[in-house]
């Protein structure tokens, strides 16, 4: 059995808890250069955890964070940086939706053909950079930013009347899914749990599993942390590259199918955008565990749905914004926070394992003068 290692435990928490407090007392200072409360907001927000409307609204806002952020992180444990998370996602939502309000089969059938559709729409945007990084070496940075930008342009396209496109009032959407296709949800005394939560939950387990317990993942996160080493070994190191998009993206195609099948069953103009590259902030928090990242998608969303409470504070009112600035400073607090923890578990390791040869070479000294008395003792008896 596997010894559990607390220190290594400790090194893995302490990023994330101390951006947390950094980003709480820079925000403070900035309350308090604005001439208010600094401890207020945060009462105010707190508050929001007992009305159910609230946990009900973070549950379903965390669990599309929680899948678009497994997405950034599978190129994280590649040492890949997929931005592209946000074209990908919406792409296939949209992509989905269309299949959705076209195609009529029994739930059963549905339902799976939709979640295939949304992972194969995404995994095909996300294999364009893939193929663009191992084929040219273009940098998978650059190529999702602009592949978001097409997908944006391809989403407009495709939405227009004459295609795909079904105007209701101001709005222009792809039209409402067949029933079938709506994934049921959980009511609660604050309103409905979506469903597709659950999956998401699922994929976290999977995306555990497969890292930590499968040679493919192993080879994984090899590459990811050398390539040469990794090609050493046998993987093929661009192949491991592209494989790693797909399955990104293939992640990212479901972070809009919680609100999809599950409330708005059509895309539109107001379909919620913005989503991957506030992944990117999860997925750096959660350090690319599957746990971490559930706990700090709650936090983005709980601050995201507790925050207009400030706009109705009395006497004073508070800018909503100060959660917006609370989740910046997490970001830069926690790749701050990130670099200096690992330094300062890289001094403890070495100087734990200098402590370890230095205990050996003693040992190794002590046994080799008893080693010469036993002798001396054997020559004087002879």
């Amino acid at each position: 059995m596997k010894k559990f290692d607390k220190e290594r435990v400790l090194l893995a928490v302490a990023a994330p808890v101390i951006a947390l407090f950094v980003a709480v007392a820079l925000t403070s200072v900035v309350l308090l250069a604005s001439g208010k409360s600094p401890i207020e907001p945060y009462t105010l927000m707190l508050e929001q955890i007992s009305y159910s409307d609230v946990q009900v609204l973070t549950i379903n806002q965390a669990g599309m964070y929680y899948l678009a952020a497994l997405a950034v992180a599978i190129g994280f444990r590649m040492n890949l940086f997929n931005i592209g998370v946000d074209g990908q996602y919406r792409l296939a939502a949209m992509v989905t939706a269309v299949v959705g309000a076209h195609v009529a089969l029994p739930a059963a059938l549905q339902i799976p053909l939709l979640i295939v559709v949304a992972m194969l729409t995404g995994a095909f945007w996300a294999g364009i950079a893939g193929l663009l990084k191992t084929t040219r070496g273009v940098s998978e940075v650059v190529a999702t930013i602009m592949l978001n930008a097409i997908a944006t342009s391809v989403i407009g396209y495709l939405t227009l009347t004459e295609n795909f496109g079904v105007p209701v009032g101001n709005n222009q959407t792809t039209g409402v899914m067949k029933e079938s296709g709506w994934f049921p949800g959980i009511k609660l005394a604050g309103g409905e749990v979506y469903g597709f939560v659950f999956v998401a939950v699922l994929a976290g387990v999977l995306y555990w599993l497969v890292l930590n317990r499968t040679r493919f993942g192993f080879d994984l996160r090899a590459t990811g942390a050398s390539e040469s080493a990794a090609a050493a070994s046998g993987v093929n190191a661009k192949r491991m590259v592209l494989t790693a998009m797909l399955i990104s993206g293939a992640m990212a195609g479901l972070a809009g199918l919680p609100i999809l099948l599950g409330d708005t069953h059509t895309y539109s103009l107001s379909f919620p955008a913005g989503l991957g590259f506030t992944a990117i902030g999860i997925a750096l928090l959660g350090r690319n565990n599957p746990v971490g990242i559930a706990l700090a998608a709650l936090l983005w969303a709980f601050l995201d749905k507790a925050s207009p409470a400030l706009d109705y504070a009395t006497p004073v009112a508070y800018d909503k914004e100060i959660a917006v600035i609370m989740q910046g400073l997490i970001v830069i607090a926690v790749v701050v926070s990130s670099e200096t923890v690992r330094r300062w578990g890289l001094r403890r390791q070495q100087r734990r394992v200098g402590e370890e040869l230095a205990a050996a070479a003693r040992a190794n000294a002590n046994n080799g003068n008893n080693g010469n008395n036993d002798s001396a003792k054997e020559v004087a008896a002879r």
